[in-house]
């Protein structure tokens, strides 16, 4: 992961090497050469993708590509606010990584699952998965709207198992258990929220230079202050991305960038709104007059 990022741009090599000695471990090692199960464990996935993403956006901006508004899924959100000037990068390294610590020990293992609804509307998901905690008596609900038929719900085990029978029963094409290591965006989440509120408290925030997405309420702020308090609700709120990327679109066509190291936010696009254009950095990279180019 960034390797070759690394490899090409003094810029994001010098990122990999500040979030080395931010961290006091080789980050970069384990993203360029594994091992692929240390990286898949949360409290190094996070900073790991946090990282590569922050590379691929200083990149961006040093061939003064600057967006006019940011917005991240999830994790994403503080790569969204350093891009903002918000956090500092070396305050955002060591809190991701906390982040990913504290989601991972808020529920024991097992306990917790996810699950992708598919061929759904987001309303009828959210039924399924009312109806199941009632049924239940657990939690499960709706984390992550991530496009007009594809909803990601969390929780207790059983009651996800449950929301996803009830999903299918009522027309659901699909439902995919997640390789997830914790129920993310869901009330099991509270003591992981609460010790974050902790570290967020004691870092520096700024007011952004360009308008910041919030996941969990899609709107946009610029507030120091307003900023913090969405990085602590998202840790048990849910990702509202479809209205989120509405919104940042308007009323018109727009040009949205993925930066990161995967393109399932390009795909996502697709799915809410085909009028968008969505390219991903990479293909940025190594054309950047396509984003003066129109798709037919």
């Amino acid at each position: 992961m960034g390797r070759e990022l690394a490899e090409r741009y003094p810029i994001a090599k010098q990122t990999f090497e500040e979030a080395d000695d931010a961290l006091g471990f080789s980050l970069s090692r384990l993203c360029f050469e594994g091992p692929e199960e240390q990286l898949k464990l949360t409290e190094f996935t996070q900073p790991a993708i946090f990282t590569a993403s922050i590379a691929a956006q200083r990149v961006l901006a040093e061939r003064q590509i600057i967006p006019d508004a940011v917005a991240g899924h999830s994790l994403g959100e503080y790569s969204a606010d350093v891009a903002a000037g918000v956090l500092s990068f070396t305050d955002a390294v060591k809190t991701v990584r906390s982040r990913g610590r504290f989601m991972q020990e808020a529920v024991p293992a097992g306990e917790g699952a996810m699950a992708a609804v598919l061929g759904m509307s987001s309303e009828d998901a959210a039924q399924a998965c009312a109806d199941a905690a009632a049924e239940m008596g657990g939690v499960v609900s709706a984390a992550n709207f991530n496009s007009p038929e594809q909803t990601v719900i969390s929780g207790a085990a059983a009651a996800v198992e449950r929301a996803g029978a009830l999903a299918k029963e009522r027309g659901a094409k699909r439902v995919v258990p997640l390789p997830v290591s914790a129920p993310f965006h869901c009330a099991l989440m509270q003591p992981a929220q609460d010790r974050l509120a902790e570290v967020l408290r004691g870092l520096d925030f700024a007011d952004a230079r360009v308008p910041v997405m919030a996941n969990v309420d899609a709107t946009t702020y610029t507030g120091a202050e307003a900023l913090r308090d969405a990085l602590v609700r998202q840790v048990t709120g849910p990702v509202r991305w479809v209205e989120s990327m509405r919104r940042l679109a308007g009323d018109g066509p727009a040009q949205f960038v993925e930066v990161g190291p995967g393109k399932v936010l390009c795909g996502l696009m697709r799915q809410i709104d085909r009028a968008q254009s969505c390219k991903h950095v990479d293909d940025v990279l190594r054309d950047d007059s396509i984003l003066f180019r129109r798709e037919s």
